[in-house]
């Protein structure tokens, strides 16, 4: 197959559920070579099932990306026209009750496996000489919330890290774009409650009532996605960053997310932080 008609070639993670489930298949019925991650063999096999490319990722596993990058590039021929970094998880906690193994465990799966893997990709698009790399990130690595801080940190993190990123492989014909969700209906929230058990000490924190009334209304949640929007609104964006001849580098989704970003841009510190503290 030759560079004209070649199938283009994406590595997509974290498509257990959610975005990147929803995101790997549209761009599978896009024409796209998709080479799909997620961690649990039963979701390896349903993405299997669909007819996508589908291996076994574990940010937080150094041996795991290794793996995952060299069976890519073989599955490829070597090739990758592009990365959508996703996946990862939200730790809840007040940062008064939040133990230093959470924060690290926090930064493992969502800010240094992606680097690992970001740079095993970028050599790969330098001999190519294109390439995009797109960073799912949030709007709490722009706005922050209360109760997110292990979360927010490791979005700030990622957003600095990408800009960064973006300003030294200019004219190198890769790009890098940042997509910064709102809430989203996925089973993100559900997906934080074990780590929330895991490292929090609800009953015994000054933070009791503020964990109760949270929990709460992620129960609620899980019970209705109502009002969110779909990550189909992720994905509309992410064909933008990967097929525009001129990407943005950054992505708000979600009318809350624009929102936020509006605000920060336009309120003093001293309106802003407190507009935020009422918006958990």
């Amino acid at each position: 197959m030759n560079g004209e008609n070649r199938k283009k070639t994406i590595l997509v993670t974290g498509c257990s559920s959610g975005i990147g489930a929803y995101c790997a298949r549209a761009l599978k019925a896009e024409g796209w070579q998709v080479i799909a991650s997620a961690r649990t063999p039963g979701d390896i096999s349903r993405l299997k099932e669909d007819g996508i490319e589908a291996l076994h990722l574990d940010y937080a596993d150094p041996a795991s990306i290794t793996d995952f990058f060299e069976k890519a590039m073989t599955a490829t021929g070597g090739r990758c026209d592009a990365l959508f970094n996703n996946g990862g998880y939200g730790q809840v906690g007040a940062i008064e009750d939040l133990p230093v193994d959470a924060l690290r465990a926090q930064f493992e799966a969502n800010f240094f496996g992606w680097h690992d893997l970001t740079r095993r990709v970028i050599p790969v698009m330098r001999a190519q000489g294109h390439g995009r790399i797109v960073q799912c990130s949030s709007i709490l690595g722009l706005v922050p919330m209360r109760f997110r801080g292990a979360y927010n940190a490791s979005k700030h993190a990622l957003e600095g890290l990408s800009v960064t990123l973006a300003l030294e492989l200019q004219d190198s014909g890769i790009h890098v774009s940042l997509i910064e969700p709102g809430a989203i209906a996925s089973e993100f929230r559900a997906n934080c409650l074990p780590h929330l058990e895991r490292h929090i000490d609800i009953e015994n924190s000054v933070h009791r009532k503020d964990y109760q009334a949270q929990l709460r209304r992620l129960e609620k949640e899980e019970r209705s996605d109502s009002g969110k929007l779909g990550p189909d609104a992720v994905y509309k964006v992410l064909n933008h960053a990967l097929t525009a001849p001129r990407p943005r580098y950054h992505y708000p989704v979600t009318r809350a997310a624009k929102l936020g970003v509006i605000a920060r841009r336009l309120l003093p510190a001293r309106l802003f932080y407190p507009w935020l503290a009422g918006k958990d």
